[in-house]
């Protein structure tokens, strides 16, 4: 790299410092905002002294570039703890446990049906579903594990679980 070259990168890197300064001492200033302060500042003017206006355009351009690189990653970092957004992680994280939950019981559940041919006995224990009497009909919803008892309207003790829905 020529000694020129290394001179304007130096003062290019003292404008990046001033950025970094100025975004510092006010985080609410915005792209355009942060553009107008620096191409108005001493930092600009002393290398807008010493590169000819070709050179000058290519300088803005990159600084528009890296204003706009600047303010993403900054806005990347603090929006990952904001607290919204750290209450929608945790609400997706909460869905997925309970879908995750509920999956398992329904692949427990179509074991059980396996194992019982589809017809369960009262006394026996079901952990979940809609049993449905194989004599008159009547449905009775089981929503935590518990004992099958018989049926309220027969007393019979034969029933069909009726496939879980998603």
């Amino acid at each position: 790299m020529s000694n020129r070259s290394s001179q304007l990168l130096a003062q290019y890197q003292i404008l990046i410092d001033d950025l970094k300064r100025r975004f510092a001492e006010n985080p609410d200033l915005n792209a355009k905002h942060l553009y107008q302060q620096l191409t108005a500042g001493d930092a600009f003017s002393q290398l807008r002294d010493e590169i000819s206006d070709k050179e000058a355009e290519l300088v803005l351009e990159f600084l528009k570039r890296d204003i706009a690189a600047f303010l993403q990653e900054h806005n990347a970092e603090s929006l990952s703890h904001s607290p919204s957004v750290i209450a929608l992680e945790n609400t997706l994280w909460h869905w997925l446990g309970e879908i995750t939950d509920r999956s398992q019981v329904e692949w427990h559940e179509l074991a059980q049906d396996f194992k019982h041919h589809g017809y369960y006995q009262s006394g026996e224990i079901i952990s979940q579903g809609r049993l449905v009497c194989t004599s008159c009909g009547h449905g009775m919803d089981i929503n935590f594990p518990s004992v099958i008892p018989d049926c309220p309207e027969c007393d019979n003790d034969e029933f069909i679980r009726e496939a879980l829905t998603p």
